[in-house]
């Protein structure tokens, strides 16, 4: 039987990674500054590319992928519609971005506490989410 704690931590993951990228396919239509949309669409590259080791691994441990749930995708597109809709600019989607960044590592930080016993493989995928978390939280400042 696979490590409970390691195959919980991947799914985790594997929805971090999907709501990443739905929350930049979200904003990146709107997006005017070149720059800023080269960082949103590499960011989402790098989630894709590691969503793809999520899914190698959790095929390997038997495990099941996860989607977010409907309820953080439901809030999370009603926030940023609307929050668009009032104000359509670069400033309010790296806002946005950074808000779900914020959140991101949060939760991830506390399934890697909670999934203590996963094996190093998983802690390690889970810490390189985090940090493109960070990574991209970063560069969105100069947009706030």
């Amino acid at each position: 039987m696979e490590n409970k704690d390691t195959l919980c931590l991947l799914q985790e993951c594997d929805a971090g990674t999907k709501m990443a990228v739905t929350s930049i396919d979200e904003t990146l239509e709107k997006i005017q500054d070149n720059n800023l949309k080269k960082v949103l669409t590499d960011s989402k590259e790098e989630h894709l590319k590691l969503g793809d080791e999520i899914h190698t691994l959790l095929t390997k441990h038997g495990g099941m992928y996860k989607e977010p749930s409907i309820v953080s995708k439901g809030m999370s597109w009603i926030k940023t519609n609307v929050m668009l809709g009032l104000d359509e600019s670069d400033k309010t989607a790296a806002s946005l971005i950074t808000d779900g960044c914020s959140m991101g590592m949060k939760s991830l930080q506390k399934y890697l506490n909670e999934y203590e016993n996963a094996d190093h493989i998983s802690k390690g995928i889970c810490k390189k989410l985090i940090s493109i978390e960070e990574k991209l939280s970063k560069e969105l400042r100069e947009y706030l």
